[in-house]
């Protein structure tokens, strides 16, 4: 450790400031964020800085003296010139001194910070290298919870009674449950409600959890590529004591979580499900009784025929709590990853979605007359093996046989395929590729839009992985 990390507090004391630009005032909005007054102090101070600060800091006309400095408190030294006289004469005051871009005369620098209310992070290469401490620093706070301060006041409030009920010695591990479990999940969801009658129920049998409810988090995985994940659905995933997975969710995804996670597969295919939508429905409600925060990813949106509604219903019957976190459905991934843009406004006006799924083997039940007529896109889910049937009724209620379409196989992910042709040839575009999914079938105009650039790169890439 090459400096020693330390928090001051500066509420309603002055802090001087010797500069008068840009930089000066960068250093004014660090420590008025901090609650103190800035001071500046140099012969010449710009019109935009007198205007922005005017009532919220000090301004001086002249160059520092020395006691325009405080023992024990920070100076910022934000001026070109005589910056090492300037640190000395701070120096002789007892203050503590930061030269901008010269870590040598520095006592102290300042880091990158993530602030969120109670709850504060620095980060610092100690001047090495600014911009790679902004890096960490993003890359810190996309981990961090949006509730994260709300966490905080909440054991706040609770610790005088953690302090009667919960002895000394276990007061960490305490903590620890806390946050790691259902209770810190439901004030991150941000139910304070249910967040309280659970705290107040574990502190009414301290000596047990065994009867503690878990909580269930229904989400997106998005179409296949982990950095389309959701921040929100990247941390669920970290933070899972189980994970209920389907068929859809990539392996890249399923890697982010913790080692020791329990993972459930209750993948579905076409006439072959692992397990059925009530045996699924009743892993999440078992497991969230036995106080497990219980992570359901489905591929795409839960919500977009993902049967996530039925989830949510019998979650929320059995009286857990449950959340639901969306994702980047497969219709938005997929033809991103196409470069089609699926409400061009130059061929559609509108998308409909719509599933080619049907019970058993029968063929999609749906008013084809009505999408014939549309004339708009039509995104269809889970039609890959009925491709010649949906072909077939769309043509024979109407729609234009050389109407464009694309299909799209794994979509977003390293492997995808795209392929693309007209609607009466849907179905040897299936055949000719060997699709079998998960793929979604896009007619309309703006199928004929696909980038040629990337389906020919990706189709290339496809066929060199045969070879």
């Amino acid at each position: 450790m090459k400096r020693f990390p330390a928090y001051i507090q500066l509420s309603d004391r002055a802090v001087p400031i010797i500069g008068g630009g840009d930089e000066a005032a960068a250093k004014a909005r660090l420590v008025a964020a901090a609650g103190a007054r800035p001071i500046f102090i140099w012969p010449v101070l710009s019109a935009d800085l007198r205007r922005d600060w005017a009532g919220q800091a000090d301004f001086c006309h002249r160059y520092p003296e020395i006691g325009d400095f405080f023992a024990g408190l920070p100076t910022f030294i934000a001026c070109e010139a005589d910056g090492s006289r300037w640190a000395r004469m701070a120096r002789i005051a007892g203050a503590l001194v930061n030269v901008v871009d010269q870590p040598g005369e520095c006592d102290f620098t300042t880091p990158s910070i993530i602030d969120r209310g109670h709850v504060g992070v620095a980060v610092t290469t100690n001047g090495a290298a600014p911009v790679l401490g902004q890096q960490i620093r993003e890359q810190v706070e996309s981990l961090l919870p949006e509730r994260i301060d709300e966490l905080a006041l909440f054991a706040q409030q609770y610790r005088p009674a953690v302090a009667a009920n919960i002895a000394k010695e276990d007061r960490r591990s305490f903590w620890r449950e806390i946050f790691n479990g259902p209770v810190g999940a439901q004030v991150l969801a941000g139910d304070a409600a249910g967040a309280h009658e659970a705290m107040l129920a574990r502190l009414n049998c301290p000596s047990s959890n065994d009867n503690e409810t878990g909580v269930v988090h229904i989400v997106g995985a998005g179409p296949g590529d982990p950095e389309l994940l959701t921040m929100k659905a990247f941390r669920l995933i970290q933070n899972a004591d189980v994970l209920v997975y389907d068929r859809l969710v990539s392996d890249d995804v399923l890697s982010l979580a913790r080692r020791d996670a329990e993972r459930v597969y209750v993948g579905k295919a076409k006439a072959n499900h692992s397990r059925s939508q009530t045996e699924i429905e009743q892993i999440l409600v078992d497991h969230a009784r036995d106080g497990k925060i219980v992570v359901r990813l489905k591929g795409g949106d839960p919500f977009i025929f993902g049967r996530g509604g039925e989830e949510l219903q019998t979650v929320r019957d059995a009286g857990i709590p449950v959340y639901v976190t969306p994702g980047v459905t497969a219709a938005l991934g997929c033809a991103a990853s196409a470069g089609m843009a699926l409400t061009h406004r130059d061929c559609a006006q509108a998308v409909t979605f719509v599933t080619g799924h049907a019970s058993g083997d029968q063929d999609p039940d749906l008013d084809w007359a009505s999408l014939a007529a549309l004339g708009n896109t039509l995104v269809i889910y889970m039609g890959v093996t009925k491709a010649e049937i949906i072909a077939e009724r769309l043509i024979s209620h109407g729609r234009d046989h050389t109407t464009p379409v694309a299909i799209i196989e794994n979509g977003s992910c390293a492997n995808q395929i795209i392929v693309k042709g007209t609607l009466n040839g849907l179905a040897a575009l299936v055949d000719n590729n060997k699709i079998i999914g998960p793929a979604i079938l896009v007619v309309g105009e703006v199928a004929a839009l696909a980038s040629e650039s990337a389906l020919r790169n990706i189709t290339d890439a496809h066929n060199r992985s045969a070879a």
